[in-house]
């Protein structure tokens, strides 16, 4: 009974605030402080759904919108989009309501403000107008500048990591700073993603992007915000464009050292899969592997061969069969074997694949006939015969190593056995036997066993028993 009558309450109260707040935008007889409390009470019943269905309709929206976007206060304007920003990640109907409203211009508008708490509202609440809602972003490009607006605002954020700056002091020390970029590349990526045709647009942010993302060095965990969320950003971005200062030379590859941001995206990736468990590596590792293949696919060769010697096995790690070293290349060659990475496996073997200039004879002696043939037969892929000689040498010292486990062949262990006796012969013989009945006998395989296929073909004479 309490419980029903404080949820009466709560929506009385609710609904009191709005008719409140809506009859006193014209009439002006509340101070700013006074709407500022009625709003911050707002957002705090907003928090949940129960009991506070106003907020969720057209005319509690629209009272809301009104404070947002076309009130002169800027903190009573700011209570009002975290309550909007609140009722569109509770309710998703209130999106589409939002965007009918008119209310999608305003928030990109918004985003030419330079103050971080309307970048994160105003990028939050068209982050959640890019689901469940049909806002017309290429008019918000076009007409609003929306676009110009979030290169501006990346672009702020990297000003506070220029070398020239104080060092600490103008990097980002505030959670709000963070939040704000955090929001303002989530809403990149979605533009980008659901809207291909307007990836051009953001091109300017790139350079900014990768200077952020080095500059801030690897954090714990190496994917935390906002480093994934600068990750994925680029994921669809047209890393062949040009930095506008440099129009000759790709964003990616600056000429004052085109390989530090493959280098910083190699050191990420290694940092991330010994600091996350396997199973989680499908999903945060992902990206970052997804960046590094677009990115040597358009790299120029130097940058290549920086990244292929980066990444492959080095001639030091043949001393033992590759993937028992402490490296980048055996964590990634064990990977590809792995069953808790089930996705993540296949696009490793494939980046591999691309750093042997996708060549299967150069493939194998990179990382061995034992990682390589998985992916080869998967992907139909011939390989030579003469790919597994056993005097195939290692390309880069000219030692032979065995092809198989790509151990050099002086380095690996001499195993003096006695030859098998003949009844040690009979009695493995007779185990693989059995064990050939026995798969024959589940169905799941039409197999001839070995030994009987022999003795039908006259090739095992039954010996008397007086033999020894």
């Amino acid at each position: 009974m309490l419980s029903q009558k404080s949820g009466t309450a709560k929506l009385d109260h609710v609904t009191a605030i709005l008719a409140q707040l809506n009859a006193d935008f014209d009439g002006s007889q509340l101070s700013t402080p006074q709407k500022k409390q009625l709003l911050e009470q707002l957002k705090v019943y907003g928090r949940s759904v129960e009991h506070s269905d106003p907020i969720f309709t057209k005319h509690g929206m629209q009272t809301l919108g009104r404070y947002a976007f076309e009130g002169k206060e800027t903190s009573t304007s700011q209570e009002a989009l975290r309550c909007i920003a609140n009722a569109l990640l509770l309710q998703p109907r209130t999106r589409q309501i939002l965007v009918d409203l008119g209310h999608g211009p305003h928030a990109a508008e918004k985003l030419k403000s330079e103050s971080t708490d309307d970048e994160f509202l105003a990028s939050r609440v068209l982050f959640l107008t890019t689901y469940n809602a049909k806002l017309d972003y290429p008019q918000l490009v076009r007409d609003n500048h929306l676009a110009d607006n979030i290169n501006a605002a990346i672009t702020r954020h990297a000003n506070r990591y220029s070398k020239s700056a104080r060092p600490k002091s103008q990097e980002h020390t505030q959670p709000m700073e963070l939040l704000a970029l955090s929001e303002t590349l989530k809403l990149l990526f979605n533009i980008t993603h659901f809207h291909p045709d307007l990836t051009g647009y953001f091109s300017p942010s790139i350079p900014h992007i990768f200077k952020i993302l080095v500059r801030r060095g690897i954090p714990q965990p190496p994917l935390k915000e906002p480093t994934n969320f600068l990750v994925n950003a680029l994921l669809n971005l047209n890393l062949e464009a040009t930095n506008p200062s440099q129009p000759s030379n790709p964003a990616v590859f600056p000429p004052s050292d085109p390989n530090c941001n493959t280098s910083h995206l190699i050191a990420i990736l290694d940092a991330s899969i010994i600091a996350y468990p396997q199973p989680e590596l499908d999903t945060t590792v992902a990206p970052v592997l997804t960046l590094i293949r677009r990115i040597y696919e358009l790299a120029p060769a130097p940058v290549q061969t920086h990244m292929a010697t980066s990444i492959l096995p080095t001639p030091s790690e043949r001393d033992k069969p590759l993937g028992q070293s402490n490296t980048l290349s055996s964590r990634l060659l064990n990977l590809t074997t792995s069953a808790l990475t089930p996705n993540l496996r296949g696009s490793i073997s494939a980046m591999l694949f691309e750093l042997s200039n996708k060549d299967a004879a150069t493939f194998v002696q990179n990382v061995g006939y034992g990682f390589a043939s998985g992916f080869l037969m998967s992907n139909n892929i011939t390989m030579p015969d003469e790919v597994l000689s056993q005097h195939e040498p290692d390309t880069a010292r000219g030692i032979p190593v065995n092809p198989i486990t790509g151990q050099r062949l002086d380095t690996e262990e001499q195993v003096d056995q006695e030859p098998m006796t003949q009844a040690e012969k009979e009695r493995e013989a007779e185990r693989l036997f059995v064990l050939f009945e026995r798969l024959k006998a589940t169905g799941v395989m039409d197999v001839q066993n070995p030994v009987e296929e022999a003795y039908q073909s006259g090739r095992i004479d039954e010996l008397p028993d007086d033999s020894d």
